[in-house]
């Protein structure tokens, strides 16, 4: 089992912070823990995390308001055993911060086939929209890490 798992989108304000919480949140459901930290290739750093994304994953009893944004550096990356990505570009931005990451770099949507579209500043039906695929995102994920 991966125990450092690091999730990683642009802003880290949205995508990789609910990735983060609600798959530390998953896995210790099946008994294990795993430290999952997030982090974006193009942080707001310090920034909380996004009105719309607080207040949905509040309503399913996470709480981000601990949440700060934080910049992507090799130093993380070399710290993740996992490094799962939103979208392409962003496997593309890690990999040419640090190369030797590529085997560990992997879209957070790989299981489905599907990337996880940017929700930032396009409204609470994207956010719901980018929720739903994260959470359908980290079903194998969790399956296959708690195993």
């Amino acid at each position: 089992m991966f125990n450092r798992i690091l999730t990683v989108c642009t802003g880290n304000i949205c995508r990789s912070p609910a990735a983060e919480f609600l798959l530390r949140q998953r896995i210790e459901r099946t008994g294990k823990r795993v430290e999952a930290r997030s982090a974006g290739i193009g942080a707001l750093v310090d920034h909380p995390a996004e009105d719309a994304t607080r207040t949905m994953l509040h309503a399913r009893g996470v709480d981000l308001s601990s949440h700060r944004a934080r910049q992507l550096t090799r130093e993380r990356l070399r710290w993740a055993e996992l490094v799962l990505v939103m979208e392409k570009h962003h496997r593309d931005a890690v990999l040419a911060m640090d190369p030797t990451a590529r085997g560990k770099t992997f879209l957070l949507g790989h299981w489905i086939r599907k990337e996880i579209p940017d929700p930032y500043q396009r409204g609470d039906a994207a956010h719901a929209e980018a929720l739903q695929l994260i959470d359908e995102a980290l079903e194998p994920w969790v399956s296959k890490l708690a195993g």
